[in-house]
């Protein structure tokens, strides 16, 4: 995979003008290329020889199949992807769809760079991510994370940026014991952010434990997962992935810290309950790409068990039966609360015909294309006294001509029961006993302005339909699969947090080098992060 990874050199620099760079902090924007301040050939091939070699170009992932000869099966892997360093999992974040339009798509004729960054530190050390920084400081340059690309915001690449790619951060260590000041806290897993789920399961297996995931082999434990809450069909039983991150301080932190991060000063620093303790209130909850590089982090571990998983398919044939359909799974879905059940629940269908996907989980009984979504946490009280408002709701949405609704039983038992956990994950998680995903796609033929008006026109007549359901405008939702367009995401992302981490923020990260869309302080930049507002 590394052919593909070209090593920069003054040649390729072609983007870079001659001059001194020029670092204003009170600057109103990032340099990019054609501005006086942007960094020489020179620049980069000096941060290149610092980092050992390990600055590269970056492109599209259509290009870089191209180049590679991608099969479709290829294409369509998130575990392939993950190795491209301008990849996406959902490419549609890797197009600028304007204006003007800067588009990359798989016809081999149309491919500009997009919303891709230029250059990438491939990192495998926390110098490399210290000296990354420090260069994008010094140079006044917009920065983005990311280890896998699993990010359905959009958060993990931005045109004319440097990107921090951390994907071969794989350290997994375990620790059968976990005595944190004096107090044995049980076993527990370090893992680097490069690190997917799927290879933390077949690593904990070997164990004999299991730990709180998702399903989607890409996602980062210890990156944005974490970050944003981290539902999971365990998480009734053993509350959100942030629930889990080791919670009090271990005095040999060099061991086994809780999370390891790099900050926008460049200092590493060991981030607990004790060491910087707002910081890490922040980074369980606070949103991904915010705050640091995450280079790991400690989350506890459970003993292995054997689980059986029950699925149902359920078909209908109008509008009425499948909205009545729905009344009567809300008002059974809390039949499974005594066992602490997970489930997903997928309608997919139109006005007419529709199916029901039903996916159970009970714990000790014997890739993606374009596509933009909205979600909410829907709250217990609805299911209990309002399970009629579920089919309301569905019916509407299909009316709009919504393909899909993706549910998720993955909160209430111990995702309630954690609600004494001082940490940044939104209120709405602790009362919710869904989380309900409305979602749209589409191809690649379909015209950047088509593509534009469909995301806004998505957001307009959808987000009000969800948000009531869930509460009206103090509805929350699942900050990691939700819209980037939430009108107001302070609140539906962060709930009464936001203030909090606002005044976390500028302590961390005072010229808001770590910008994402709808993250911290974003709202006081332009979309693309590139100039204040």
């Amino acid at each position: 995979m590394f052919s593909l990874l070209r090593s920069i050199t003054a040649a390729a620099i072609a983007v870079s003008l001659s001059g001194p760079a020029v670092v204003h902090a009170w600057s109103r924007c990032r340099n990019q290329p054609g501005d006086p301040g942007y960094p020489t050939a020179a620049d980069w091939s000096a941060l290149n020889d610092t980092i050992c070699g390990r600055l590269i170009s970056v492109v599209p992932s259509a290009r870089a199949c191209l180049e590679l000869g991608c099969t479709e099966a290829q294409w369509e892997s998130g575990i392939f992807r993950q190795t491209i360093p301008g990849s996406m999992n959902a490419y549609n974040w890797e197009q600028d769809y304007g204006p003007p339009p800067e588009l990359c798509l798989r016809n081999g004729t149309t491919c500009a760079q997009g919303n891709v960054p230029l250059y990438a530190v491939n990192a495998t050390t926390i110098q490399h991510i210290q000296a990354g920084i420090k260069f994008a400081q010094d140079h006044n340059l917009r920065v983005v994370i990311k280890s896998s690309g699993h990010d359905f915001l959009g958060r993990s690449t931005a045109r004319n940026s440097l990107l921090l790619w951390t994907a071969y951060f794989k350290n997994i260590t375990f620790a059968e014991d976990f005595p944190i000041d004096g107090v044995d806290q049980g076993p527990a897993v370090t893992v680097g952010t490069g690190v997917g789920l799927k290879t933390i399961y077949a690593a904990a297996k070997t164990q004999n434990k299991m730990f709180v995931g998702g399903t989607a082999a890409t996602v980062s434990a210890a990156g944005g997962y974490t970050q944003g809450a981290g539902h999971s069909a365990f998480s009734p039983i053993y509350g959100l992935g942030a629930d889990n991150v080791l919670l009090t301080f271990k005095k040999d932190s060099s061991k086994h810290p809780e999370y390891r991060v790099v900050l926008a000063n460049t200092s590493f620093v060991t981030v607990n309950s004790a060491s910087h303790p707002d910081l890490f209130w922040a980074l369980r909850g606070g949103g991904a790409g915010s705050w640091g590089v995450i280079i790991d982090a400690t989350l506890r571990t459970f003993p292995i068990f054997n689980a059986t998983v029950h699925v149902v398919n359920i078909l209908t044939a109008t509008l009425d039966q499948t909205g009545d359909l729905m009344t009567t799974h809300a008002m059974h879905i809390k039949d499974w609360d005594a066992v602490k059940a997970g489930q997903y629940f997928f309608l997919i269908g139109s006005t007419s015909n529709s199916t029901l996907i039903l996916a159970t989980i009970f714990k000790d009984l014997d890739g993606d294309a374009s596509k933009a979504q909205i979600s909410r946490l829907v709250p217990n009280s609805v299911y209990l006294n309002a399970p009629s408002n579920i089919s309301t709701a569905y019916k509407q949405l299909l009316s709009m001509g919504v393909p899909a609704v993706l549910g998720h039983l993955v909160a209430g038992g111990q995702v309630a029961a954690n609600a004494n956990i001082s940490s940044a994950i939104i209120p709405a998680w602790r009362s919710a006993k869904t989380h309900v995903v409305a979602v749209q796609s589409w191809n690649e033929t379909l015209s950047a302005d088509d593509v534009q008006a469909l995301r806004r026109n998505f957001t307009s007549t959808v987000q009000p339909v969800l948000a009531e359901l869930a509460g009206g405008a103090s509805s929350g939702s699942y900050s990691n699969e939700a819209d980037v367009l939430e009108p107001n995401f302070a609140v539906t992302f962060f709930g009464p947090n936001y203030s909090r981490l606002e005044c976390i923020k500028a302590a961390y990260d005072p010229n808001d080098l770590f910008i994402v869309p709808a993250g911290v302080r974003s709202e006081h930049w332009d979309a693309e992060g590139m100039c204040r507002v």
